[in-house]
């Protein structure tokens, strides 16, 4: 959690940085409170480029204010099929050639959109395959962010083939962590097991349909922002894929913590989580359920033995053959006492065929 706070304060000051960020919504959750902390962050970068496709300028850094450090595209009015729409991918490209010394973050939102407004994914990875190029070349620090809803386009970016060094933050609803912690009794680390926690988390998440069930289903508890239009808080997963000098050695680290208003939160102190009974209680649940059950409850008569009776069990002498003494170490023989039954002779068995 200390290394994400220090990404979203300073995306081009950290030592080593990482150069690109992924920020992942999905129709259940949305992105865009951390995506407008990466874009204002408290140490900006020297410049910064913003292109935006699908949601205004105005709804990720506020009032448009003159700012020379802040470059925007708006593209949302510019849609494939009228007279306005064109290809915006040169525009941005020159941008960031030409963009001037000093640390630089491009952010661009959505991913999506932009696949979907030149109806290529190949084209729109080779597009992002170039700025991510001309970023991570650049002598000071620089970043690329890019926000997006799942889609094909996302399992290219999420390649080393692009880059070794990733940051993948990936929101989700609460309404998700409590069915997993009421359902299958896997509340998050550190209350529960990673693994077994991990285990689960990881396949239910990525059915995108399970998190639209529990947020718009019948029991569902409505809206992408939390429990409540004005509860600001949600999860978000983040998977950090090495670091700099490190990160050819592909080591991965993946943490679960809490979103609320415009920071980082433990997940003990969100409200949209103490639905749950408590934490400490949850815990305490848990280590009971995972105790084995007692077959001496429940039923009609005494299991247990007196002091006395234990005693007198410890003396009673053990019904064995040998006892005390090896046997000796001699060649096994086999004694065979036919029955009346048998018939033993020599003759041969088959004389009354006629072979």
């Amino acid at each position: 959690m200390s290394q994400l706070a220090s990404i979203l304060a300073s995306p081009t000051g950290l030592q080593p940085h990482q150069p690109l960020i992924v920020c992942q919504s999905s129709l259940s959750q949305t992105c865009l409170p951390v995506l407008r902390r990466f874009i204002k962050p408290t140490k900006p970068p020297s410049q910064t480029i913003l292109s935006c496709f699908l949601y205004p300028p105005s709804s990720l850094i506020g009032a448009l204010e003159p700012d020379v450090s802040v470059k925007i595209f708006d593209y949302t009015d510019r849609i494939p099929g009228y007279d306005l729409w064109a290809d915006p991918r040169q525009d941005i490209l020159t941008a960031v050639g030409s963009a001037p010394s000093g640390s630089l973050m491009v952010v661009i939102d959505s991913v999506d959109t932009l696949a979907s407004d030149i109806a290529s994914n190949s084209q729109t990875f080779t597009f992002i395959k170039n700025i991510f190029g001309s970023v991570s070349s650049r002598p000071e620090p620089s970043v690329l962010v890019l926000h997006l809803l799942s889609c094909p386009v996302l399992s290219l970016l999420t390649q080393t083939s692009l880059s070794h060094s990733l940051v993948h933050i990936i929101a989700h609803p609460p309404a998700l962590i409590e069915h997993l912690a009421t359902a299958y009794l896997t509340p998050p680390p550190p209350v529960g097991p990673a693994e077994k926690f991990w285990s689960i988390f990881i396949p239910i998440s990525e059915r995108a349909e399970e998190s639209q069930r529990l947020v718009y289903g019948p029991d569902g508890t409505g809206t992408c922002t939390g429990y409540g239009y004005g509860a600001k808080e949600f999860i978000i997963e983040v998977i950090i894929r090495g670091s700099g000098a490190e990160a050819r050695k592909r080591t991965t680290e993946r943490i679960l913590v809490g979103w609320k208003g415009d920071s980082l939160e433990t997940l003990e102190r969100l409200e949209c989580l103490k639905t749950l009974t408590s934490w400490k209680k949850l815990e305490e649940a848990l280590h009971h359920s995972q105790k084995p059950p007692d077959p001496m409850q429940n039923v009609s008569f005494n299991l247990h033995l007196t002091p006395s009776q234990e005693k007198s069990r410890e003396q009673v002498p053990l019904p064995y053959a040998h006892e005390g003494k090896l046997a000796p170490s001699t060649s096994g023989t086999i004694f065979y006492d036919p029955d009346s039954a048998d018939d033993i002779d020599d003759d041969d068995p088959d004389e009354d065929l006629d072979i």
